[in-house]
């Protein structure tokens, strides 16, 4: 294998089949070491061979929906060997991402934007009277087909009939099962030339007989289909054929020619196993979909995360709260076990829900259960409530009802990147009327916060970071209350060290690297912000240094300077360590903060050099 862009048109079965378990290998082999995503990765193998076989991915647009399934497109584009560096700072992206490879189309990493894409695609291609040399690809998994996202766009897109083949990669047979070895015929037969030439034929038969014979054709050809899970797509005006196998290459390519050739909107769905070809994650098991660094013999983590992570201690200061009041509901969007809500699903399956990926729903359902005098937890990424953010401001805010969102992967969240660091969250939520944003800064205050937010009756966000909290050795959490900061460390200088949740504990760490006294905040609240604390800061400390994982424009800083603004304080100096106005790579969390001069040590340095 060589970095140059691979050319399989002329490969046999055999050989392709070959180079599928070279693919797999090299997969195995990278991801083993430095963690990733698997299981869906190594079951769209044979799908992305056979995409690279029959379309030119020079000239059609290949889309991939998430695109952490995309590894095998990337091993195909000339990247065998910097594969290597997946997920490193400074090496290839564990997504698509056009800037490391002209193959990639679009940036992706949230979920149920493929065929939007497409269409937008397809639209150009109209446009500029291509459609007989380009046409675009999409693959798309069951659980991104449960946003409803994709139905819009395939409304429109059976509304306008554009060219467009839309690969369906069902891992977990959640769309629909056939039903038996008839189903498979059945499907086997509609993919077939012959059957679409005769339903071609009949379509052109019928037109010359009016409505009554399209009527009888149409109601003819649902009846032979039910028994297959393609008519929600039929009706609406987009071609189905399957399912097929998925590790079939055989059976995809000729698939997938004939898709090509209809020159309409087609939707293949194939049917692949998650982990295929590394026996150990073959299967539903959902641990296999993101891994860290593994054995590939027994298939065991190679390290341990140290320490009880922030999600672990929210999902058990929830937990507590759940046992004590049956009004406590929670829902998360297809995250349960990484948000920690796996454990609540469990013990209360009928007051706690994974709606999957539908954090539009998420938001606005848990605002009728609050309305109904529930007490809801809305636990979603920081990145991903960015989906529900209209939801957040028009079906809960307005009406001021009592939902608590609880913000897991505040801040850089590491190797996935860009579309996945929580760091507007602060940002985006601060603007919105009667929505209070408060933070813990250890496990003794995430028991208190989510305390506080059962308590607290409006719109309330918890953040907290993805790992662990950022330790260090200061006095106990005092209980929550509303819009109130703890001073931890006074002193008789200028200096004022402000920290929010996780950064609190990078603020304490900083302050102990420097050679200089200054106090110490955790601001708890950004808002509202604790007026009278505030006040006593700004006559004894001329300086104030802000710490917290998050974006800077509009974040915890531009609080603290608009209330010195409105409060009329002018010989107070603000300067924010939060991030600056850049969207952040992906890499090692140390990595990253070091390149972004956020490592204790060297904001210490930073700081004295200032004074």
């Amino acid at each position: 294998m060589n970095n140059e862009p691979l050319n399989i048109k002329r490969y046999s079965i055999k050989e392709l089949e070959t180079l599928c378990d070279q693919i797999r290998g090299r997969i195995l082999e990278v991801v083993s070491h430095n963690g990733g995503h698997l299981s869906s990765t190594l079951g769209a193998t044979e799908l992305i061979v056979a995409m690279h076989k029959v379309f030119d991915v020079t000239r059609d647009p290949f889309i991939f929906d998430v695109s952490h399934q995309a590894y095998a497109h990337k091993l195909l584009t000339g990247r065998w060997e910097a594969f290597e560096t997946l997920r490193q700072f400074g090496g290839i992206s564990g997504y698509t991402k056009p800037s490391e490879s002209a193959c990639d189309y679009f940036v992706a990493g949230h979920s149920s934007t493929s065929i939007s894409l497409g269409v937008g695609a397809a639209k150009a291609i109209a446009l500029k009277k291509e459609q007989h040399l380009r046409v675009p690809v999409v693959m798309i998994g069951d659980g991104a087909m449960s946003a409803g996202m994709a139905y819009e766009a395939m409304n429109e897109l059976g509304h306008h009939k554009y060219p467009m083949v839309i690969i369906l990669n069902d891992n977990e047979m959640s769309i629909a099962k056939p039903i038996g070895a008839i189903s498979r015929v059945l499907s086997s037969a509609m993919a077939s030339p012959f059957y679409q030439r005769i339903k071609r034929n009949v379509e052109q038969f019928v037109d010359n007989f009016g409505d009554g014979a399209h009527y009888l054709a149409k109601r003819f050809e649902e009846s032979f289909k039910l028994i297959t899970p393609g008519i929600i797509f039929e009706e609406m005006g987009i071609e189905y054929i399957g399912p097929v196998d998925g590790h079939n290459l055989k059976q995809l390519i000729e698939t997938f020619e004939i898709a090509k050739a209809l020159k309409k909107p087609v939707i293949i769905h194939a049917q692949t196993i998650k982990g295929k070809g590394y026996k150990i994650a073959e299967g539903h098991h959902e641990h296999w979909h993101g891994v860290g660094p593994f054995d590939l013999e027994s298939g065991k983590a190679s390290k341990k995360a140290s320490g009880k992570s922030a999600t672990q201690i929210y999902a058990e200061a929830l937990l507590h709260v759940a046992q004590k009041d049956e009004k406590v509901v929670g829902v998360t969007a297809a995250m349960p076990s990484g948000t920690g809500l796996s454990a609540l699903m469990e013990a209360y399956p009928e007051r706690f829900w994974d709606v999957a990926i539908a954090e539009q729903h998420a938001v606005t359902s848990m605002a009728s259960l609050a309305k109904e005098g529930f007490k809801p937890f809305c636990t979603i990424y920081s990145t991903f409530l960015q989906r529900g953010y209209d939801q957040v401001i028009h079906d809960v805010c307005l009406m001021n009802l009592p939902v608590v969102f609880a913000l897991d992967r505040a801040g850089i969240v590491g190797e996935d990147g860009e579309t996945h660091q929580g760091v507007f969250d602060i940002s985006f939520l601060r603007l919105i009327p009667n929505m209070t944003l408060l933070a813990p800064r250890d496990e003794h205050s995430m028991h208190q916060a989510v305390g506080f937010a059962h308590r607290y009756n409006y719109p309330c966000a918890i953040r907290y970071p993805r790992g662990s909290f950022i330790t260090a050795d200061l006095p106990q959490s005092l209980p929550f209350e509303l819009g109130r900061a703890q001073l931890l460390q006074e002193a008789q200088s200028d200096l004022l060290l402000i920290g929010y949740g996780n950064g609190v504990g990078r603020a304490a760490q900083t302050l102990e690297l420097m050679e200089c006294s200054a106090a110490l905040l955790d601001l708890r609240f950004v808002k509202p912000l604790d007026s009278e604390c505030l006040h006593v800061m700004a006559q004894k400390h001329k300086r104030w240094f802000v710490f917290s994982d998050s974006a800077k424009a509009g974040g915890v800083g531009s609080a603290l300077m608009e209330w010195l603004s409105e409060a009329g304080i002018g010989d107070v100096r603000v300067l924010s360590f939060e991030y600056e106005d850049a969207f952040i790579k992906h890499g090692n969390t140390q990595k990253v903060e070091e390149s972004l001069g956020l490592l204790p040590e060297q904001l210490a340095r930073r700081i004295e050099q200032m004074l």
